[in-house]
């Protein structure tokens, strides 16, 4: 019984350990590969949950904000605006 917890806590950590860099790895080779060059043209600005399996979402996209309802069937544009930043100057 001692050696089976020895093994394991030596092992988990280890599993642990190798989870979190290839997550790291993931998202470098992503930036990397991406043909933005790491640079998103999708911003979301905010979220709010409607009820399970519903919320709401402002993207900025291109000098736009676009109000989008999000649920398990899909994405429903609602309403489109200039952005805020645009509007303020």
């Amino acid at each position: 019984m001692l050696w089976y917890l020895l093994k394991l806590a030596v092992v988990l950590p280890l599993i642990a350990g190798l989870a979190w860099a290839s997550l790291k790895f993931a998202r470098r080779m992503e930036k990397r590969f991406s043909p933005t060059g790491g640079q998103r043209s999708v911003k979301i600005i905010e979220t709010q949950w409607l009820g399970p399996g519903q919320r709401i979402a402002v993207l900025e996209f291109r000098g736009r904000e676009i109000l989008v309802s999000a649920s398990k069937q899909g994405l429903v544009r609602l309403a489109e605006v200039p952005a805020r930043a645009a509007v303020e100057d």
